[in-house]
């Protein structure tokens, strides 16, 4: 039956409907599929996607990634690679080495896929940091495994966490749990003596909105670093779109689909539990088992569901949803490869700049007190050197971003001034820079936004990963779960557990809950989940009715 069929006799049906065609839902409807489930995927934007989409932005013949580029967490995700995506186009291509950092002396530190090479240059800095690099690179080997499925599983982890426990033993396993709490900047201070190493895991915090003297950043930090360190910092050849490509493929294999340019505009709720969609056209798809939904709490309760059909706590609660920090991207068409002054950025796919440690501590202090930093650190992408099908030969196609206050209004003219200040920073310590721009494209916070509606004013992670917003308390305080408070409908993105980057595991974790529901105890899975949320919500009745207009 085609679309017009329907909307002329009557409703489509399906046994799940997805709504939103990012990677972690189009990882959902696979897992679906795999089951046997008629699974149907609505995407508003004209392609699937949604943040890992590529696209010809600066000059003909150069590919940008418009969202996410490099990918440890996809390579390593025990979900995607489940999928044997590779068997549906998707193909990882690796820089030359992982990351680099300048510092503001213009000197370089590299993290590569050789320990060895790591250690050699951390020690440049700081005697005997060498040696402790390589002894964390060895304690990551020893808890990649569990740690890994502890962290992109469902939660809580039990299982995964007793494997990290045998594996380290209690008081080893305490003192873990210390690190990962700890400010990177400490745990760099309590570490290393020299500030190479310290720079790797402070600018690696920074790939999420946490700044370098809060709690919990170097469990980002370190744990980028350490995937650095064991499977680099891949991209996918062709473009991140294909990470999507890839998994539209694998899911239409199966006879699934993926509708795209239809935005839904509601999700229908009957007796409490979730029925369907409907678009903006009217047309309604019924879904017999579950409707999942890749987009942020906020949008979907609020807007997709209606308070009206939620507990008031959770409205309450949705009104203090924190984003993460906003983004203001470039992009650039190079005639050559960027003049770098130290040799290590020559060799890397990601590049961090913006000084050194002092420097990244005032750049977290202006995002926090709402102010444009004055020196921002921005994350640098040298894209054709890490896949050389991304440009011409002999050219380059280069991406950089930086943080900016989410909670405000940015002029066009501090806008503006802040692509003044990335561009003066490159150039600084690649002199030439400039000389070889041929095109370049401005990604303001409101541009990604309106390229997919889910970057709301360009946060990229759906959602702040400060520990008050993460495990238990993500997307609300709950129970850390996909379920939401509506019966068979499923956070399935980046706003539930465990949050961003691209792994696959909320997407993941949404559809083992909709199997779940609808399986042989699915009644008593549901009566679990019931319970569960009265203690959080409290009484049923409860609407959001008292707090609609907060």
């Amino acid at each position: 039956m085609t679309r017009a069929d329907a909307l002329t006799t009557g409703t489509e049906t399906a046994d799940a409907v997805v709504v939103g065609a990012g990677h972690n839902g189009l990882v959902a409807a696979n897992l679906l599929a795999d089951q046997g489930w008629s699974v149907r995927v609505l995407e508003a934007s004209d392609g699937p996607g949604g943040a890992t989409r590529t696209e010809e932005i600066t000059a003909p013949g150069y590919l940008s990634d418009l969202g996410s580029a490099f990918h440890p967490m996809g390579i390593a995700s025990p979900v995607l690679q489940g999928l044997d995506l590779g068997s549906y186009g998707l193909e990882w291509s690796h820089p030359h080495e992982p990351l680099a950092h300048v510092t503001s002396d213009d000197r370089g530190v590299l993290l590569s896929r050789d320990v060895d090479v790591t250690a050699a240059s951390v020690e440049r800095f700081g005697a005997g940091d060498g040696d402790v690099w390589r002894r964390l690179a060895d304690e990551w080997q020893r808890l990649a495994d569990p740690l890994m499925h502890a962290f992109l599983g469902p939660f809580p982890p039990v299982k995964e966490a007793a494997r990290t426990l045998r594996t380290l033993g209690g008081p080893d396993a305490l003192r873990l749990a210390r690190r990962m709490l700890l400010p990177a900047v400490r745990f760099g201070t309590e570490e290393f003596r020299g500030e190479g190493a310290r720079l790797l895991i402070a600018g690696n915090a920074l790939h999420t909105d946490l700044n370098v003297t809060q709690t919990a950043s170097t469990a980002f930090g370190w744990l980028l670093s350490m995937l650095a360190q064991d499977v680099g910092f891949p991209v996918p050849a062709g473009g991140s779109g294909m990470i999507a490509e890839s998994l539209a493929a694998r899911l239409r294999a199966r006879g699934g689909t993926v509708e795209c340019d239809r935005p839904v505009t509601r999700v229908l709720v009957e007796s409490g539990r979730a029925t369907g969609v409907i678009d903006a056209a009217g047309g309604v798809v019924r879904a017999r088992r579950a409707v999942l939904a890749d987009v942020p709490a906020p949008l979907l309760l609020r807007d997709l569901v209606g308070i009206e059909h939620l507990p008031a706590r959770l409205v309450d609660d949705l009104a203090r949803f924190q984003w993460d920090d906003a983004i203001l991207k470039v992009d650039w068409a190079l005639s050559g490869p960027i003049p770098w002054t130290a040799p290590e950025p020559r060799a890397a796919g990601t590049v961090h700049l913006g000084g050194d440690i002092a420097d990244l501590v005032d750049f977290g202090a202006d995002l926090d007190a709402g102010r444009m930093p004055r020196n921002p650190f921005m994350l640098l992408g040298q894209m054709t050197l890490a896949d050389p099908r991304r440009s011409p030969p002999g050219t380059e196609s280069v991406w950089a971003y930086t943080h900016l206050p989410h909670d405000r209004e940015h002029t066009d003219a501090e806008l503006d001034e802040q692509v003044r200040r990335m561009t003066a920073l490159i150039e600084r310590h690649a002199p030439g820079f400039e000389g070889r721009v041929v095109a370049r494209r401005v990604s303001r916070p409101r541009d990604l936004q309106a390229h997919d509606p889910s970057l709301v004013r360009g946060a990229l992670m759906a959602g702040t990963a400060q520990l008050h917003q993460m495990l238990v308390f993500r997307p609300t305080p709950g129970l850390g779960r996909p379920d939401t408070p509506v019966d068979g409908l499923f956070f399935s993105g980046a706003t539930a557990h465990p949050a961003g980057a691209v792994h696959g595991a909320p997407g993941a974790n949404a559809a083992r809950a909709a199997l779940a529901r609808a399986g042989r105890l699915g009644r008593v899975y549901a009566a679990g989940i019931r319970a569960g949320h009265r203690l959080v919500y409290g009484a049923a009745d409860e609407r959001g009715r008292v707090l609609a207009g907060r």
